[in-house]
């Protein structure tokens, strides 16, 4: 994982997609660049599982993400998940990729508060 430093929640990379106003901003202030991002295998879950997707939005997604790296879920991350959601009672989406975050010491954007504050 040369020089990956940042796990996007899925918050983040939907901003991305929609052109949201505050990831531009935070990832301008953390100066991020899109060679230092990974994202967890439930993101990607959840960005294209999405009901009514149409394939334009997938194809969008799939060419946005393909710039990125592929966080797989592990045993390692599957053990970290079960601690961070007993400890602060999460979802289990967040859970993951909290514990995917610490399991690969990266950097977690979110917009989630909730979820940063827990980190």
């Amino acid at each position: 994982m040369n020089g990956v430093k940042y796990l996007l929640d899925t918050n983040i990379i939907l901003g991305m997609y929609q052109h949201s106003a505050a990831v531009i901003t935070l990832m301008q202030s953390k100066q991020v660049g899109i060679s230092q991002c990974a994202y967890s295998a439930i993101t990607r879950m959840e960005l294209l599982g999405f009901v009514g997707i149409t394939d334009y939005e997938e194809r969008t997604i799939k060419a946005l993400l393909d710039r990125m790296t592929h966080l797989s879920l592990t045993p390692v991350i599957e053990e970290l998940t079960i601690q961070f959601r007993r400890q602060h009672q999460t979802k289990l989406p967040d859970a993951i990729i909290a514990a995917t975050a610490q399991g690969y010491d990266l950097e977690l954007l979110t917009l989630d508060k909730k979820l940063q504050a827990k980190l």
